[in-house]
């Protein structure tokens, strides 16, 4: 406490505040958007192979965060590469890393770390409706697409409010993935908490851990009042 009456912030606070919530909101979007796709596939194909592809794409949430990353380091890697070389080719210039360099890679990863959150969230709304709201929009001639947007999405939209938030509020604390993807010199509340525990320097990892709760329970906050607003009804 003394340290930090001190010395003040943690020098870069701001900037970890800002990676962290950046991560976390673009891999929640993303995650929500690709376990809409598979909900809603499962709903049009009620067969075991249509729910087989919604468990696998579900498997991220089982494996470690260390041993998705160390698995999906190399595609990256190879993807970039490839790039690079196309676009010598085509422009005469170096591309660079395009997704372990920009950050893409986190919120690859982080996505498929936590899509069965998503997909679950997805379903959980999309089972409340009744498949006969489906069979009548398409005897009016809607197809899935005009179905989805017209009928399905205004019913789940809090649903798939509550799966974003969740993916949110887990990826905003996940450390493994993180740390091993990042962009260099890029930090996040999750890295620069390790590094300054690491280092002992507790006193500025006591700050990072309070903003990681902080954002957690403000979007648990969230949750539970859209929650509320939705039992209650309009």
């Amino acid at each position: 406490v003394d340290s930090l009456r001190s010395e003040g912030l943690p020098h870069g606070l701001m900037r970890d505040v800002a990676a962290t919530i950046t991560f976390a909101a673009l891999a929640s979007a993303l995650a929500v958007g690709c376990g809409v796709g598979v909900a809603i596939f499962v709903r049009a194909n009620r067969d075991a192979r249509a729910a087989l592809l919604a468990r696998m794409a579900g498997l991220g949430y089982a494996i470690p965060g260390v041993a998705l990353a160390l698995g999906l380091l190399p595609l990256f890697a190879v993807f970039d590469r490839a790039s690079d070389v196309a676009w010598r080719a085509i422009a005469g210039a170096p591309l660079g890393l395009i997704l372990i360099g920009s950050g893409a890679a986190v919120v690859f990863a982080l996505a498929i770390r936590f899509l069965a959150i998503a997909i679950g969230g997805v379903e959980a709304g999309l089972a409340r409706l009744s498949p006969n709201l489906d069979g009548a929009a398409r005897t009016l001639g809607m197809r899935e697409r005009e179905l989805w947007r017209a009928v399905q999405w205004p019913l789940v939209r809090p649903a798939l409010a509550a799966a974003a938030l969740l993916v949110f509020i887990d990826a905003a604390k996940e450390l493994p993935a993180t740390l091993l993807l990042r962009p260099i010199g890029v930090e996040t509340l999750a890295t620069s908490l390790y590094g300054g525990a690491a280092r002992g320097q507790f006193e500025e990892g006591a700050v990072h851990a309070l903003l990681i709760l902080l954002i957690g329970l403000a979007a648990a906050l969230r949750l539970a009042r859209d929650s509320a607003r939705s039992i209650k009804g309009p």
